[in-house]
């Protein structure tokens, strides 16, 4: 078999059948052109047939080879291709700051000025960073006179920060190197603190001349990160770097089963339709509250994802169509449907009623949602009323003239998003009184809800489905499609890994998940027999989903995966299956 590139076929077209050995002849520093009669080929015409991005990925297979110690590999490498892995002066500054040769680092770095055209605020930073090393490693040894001449002649008239000079001058106090070590958040005097000085130098110096730190690793970490990305069943936390955890040697691709497709269990606690339902945001407790008027509180196990029940409170007569928790998990309020005119708040602890807001008989308060500092909330409805309150009960502020559909508070407790009767969502300032236009439908709002970043927001329209906004440029991104919806309230909710996940009910008895960046269904749940009211996912378990549906049950979704190693018998449904 031949090939006609000589080492650079190799590098764009893979060996083929041919080991590396292959391309070594009995010369030794030569190659062979990749023909049988065993000619050699000289280093520099071996460079001659490099690209020029061959020739980069060598430099960074040199640089990695490098940092593993495999500094003969990294020789032969550099004899073989023709290569220059590191330009002669990159090499010399390199040497010479893990020498700690600190006076001929200065005269590395003033030569590289002059070659390189490096401005005097940049020269003024790399020396005061090889200064501060060469300071603390004269204290560690001992040699604190000389430290002290340091840091007056040398670092002081190249005017750093005072504070930081103020903080130098304190090690000279230290009466040990692990002081020293401690205060100064620095590794000591080693390979160490000068490989991470010499990465903050590199940080100053163009990649021809020096290839950044690790660069072969952050390129393969990006790839990995971007694969993750495109992945649209990826929902795992990875505890450590992807590239640990994922095999370079083919395409990352999550299955089915690691996706919450499954129902684990099924809640049939409530006698009528269950209209809402909501994990706790700390995702150890989970509230469904139903028709007849029952607010049902379940302990979760996040091992088994499934539920115990806790509480059952009752007080809402007319039912629970809209359930908020408090952001420390204390406090759960409770709102009805129309013409409700009265918030409950439970102790969740307790199990009690802790107070009851009730301004007027003739308020319809539906909707409600706590600030950020759990001592605030705020609640509205169809008919204008909508007031801020705190955890007594109190109405502290109020709002004329506003139909309220749906209601969040934003982290700087100030702001509250409303959507209203005209179609809009508005952001409205408590402490100012002020308000803006945010996003204008062409239908109505029926609810919404936004992510942790506060930076989109997910509204469920009349006769239209569900639409992703995004809020600081007031556009809309994405309409997600599939999901059957008329005059009904149904709830959605963002949600799994990094809430890259959006989950909604539907008319069509269904559960509908998407990836955020997709607007067709990645999947597509069945089990329930009638409209599906309400979905959440578990802020702490991405592999878990609730649904409330007028079938009068709760189901909650997991993973295949996850299922596996325990008894499921009698929870499913021999009906039940997922499409998608």
């Amino acid at each position: 078999m031949q090939t006609n590139g000589g080492l650079g076929a190799y590098a764009s077209e893979g060996l083929g059948d041919h080991s590396v050995m292959d391309g070594v002849d009995d010369c030794g520093t030569g190659v062979t052109n990749g023909v049988s009669n065993g000619e050699c080929m000289t280093a520099a015409e071996v460079k001659t047939t490099l690209t020029k991005s061959q020739q980069e990925v060598i430099r960074l297979i040199g640089q990695f080879l490098r940092n593993l110690g495999l500094t003969r590999t990294v020789e032969q490498l550099a004899n073989e291709s023709g290569c220059i892995l590191e330009d002669p002066n990159a090499s010399q500054l390199r040497q010479h700051v893990m020498d700690g040769e600190w006076e001929k680092v200065d005269v590395d770095i003033l030569q590289l000025q002059l070659i390189l055209s490096i401005s005097s605020e940049d020269l003024t930073k790399m020396r005061l960073m090889i200064l501060e090393q060469k300071y603390l490693e004269m204290l560690e040894d001992g040699e604190t006179h000389e430290a002290l001449d340091c840091l007056r002649k040398h670092m002081t008239p190249l005017k750093p920060n005072d504070e930081h000079v103020r903080q130098l001058t304190s090690y000279l106090m230290c009466s040990s190197s692990e002081d020293i070590r401690r205060l100064a958040k620095w590794s000591g005097k080693g390979a160490v603190s000068r490989g991470k000085l010499l990465e903050s130098i590199q940080a100053f110096l163009p990649s021809s001349l020096m290839v950044p730190p690790q660069r072969l690793m952050t390129l393969l970490g990006q790839a990995a990160q971007r694969q993750i990305e495109q992945c649209k069943y990826h929902n795992t936390c990875y505890t450590e770097s992807p590239l640990e955890l994922m095999s370079l040697l083919s395409d990352h691709v999550c299955s089915k089963e690691q996706f919450p497709c499954v129902t684990a269990q099924i809640l049939t606690d409530h006698i009528d339709d269950v209209w809402f339902c909501r994990f706790s945001p700390d995702g150890t407790k989970f509230a469904s509250g139903a028709k007849d008027g029952s607010l049902i509180i379940y302990d979760v196990d996040k091992e088994t994802y499934t539920m115990k029940k806790k509480v059952t409170l009752v007080g809402q007569n007319s039912g629970i169509a809209h359930i908020s928790w408090s952001p420390n998990s204390a406090y759960i309020l409770t709102c009805g449907p129309d013409g409700s005119s009265e918030v409950l708040i439970w102790n969740v602890e307790t199990g009690q009623q802790k107070t009851k807001v009730l301004q007027s008989n003739e308020d319809s308060l539906t909707t409600a949602a706590w600030f950020k500092d759990n001592n605030r909330f705020v609640a509205g409805g169809t008919k204008g009323h909508f007031y801020e309150c705190n955890l007594d009960g109190n109405v502290v502020a109020t709002w004329e003239g506003i139909r309220v559909q749906g209601l969040v508070c934003l982290s700087d407790n100030r702001t509250v998003l409303a959507a209203d009767s005209h179609n809009r969502i508005r952001a409205y300032n408590f402490d100012d009184h002020s308000d803006s236009e945010i996003l204008q439908e062409h239908h109505a709002i029926m609810s919404f809800t936004v992510n942790e970043s506060e930076q989109l927001a997910l509204l469920n329209i009349k006769t239209q489905g569900v639409n992703l906004w995004d809020l600081p440029s007031k556009s809309l991104v994405r309409k997600f499609i599939g999901v059957t919806q008329s005059f009904y309230t149904i709830h959605s909710c963002f949600g799994g890994l990094n809430q890259n996940f959006v989950a909604s009910g539907s008319e069509d008895c269904q559960v509908y998940i998407w990836h955020i960046k997709r607007e067709k269904a990645i999947a597509i749940l069945e089990g329930h027999t009638r409209t599906v009211n309400c979905v959440h996912w578990n802020p702490a378990v991405p592999g878990m989903l609730a649904s409330a549906s007028d079938d009068d049950s709760v189901r909650i979704w997991a993973p295949q995966s996850a299922l596996s190693n325990r008894n499921i018998e009698g929870l499913l449904d021999s009906e039940d299956q997922t499409h998608l």
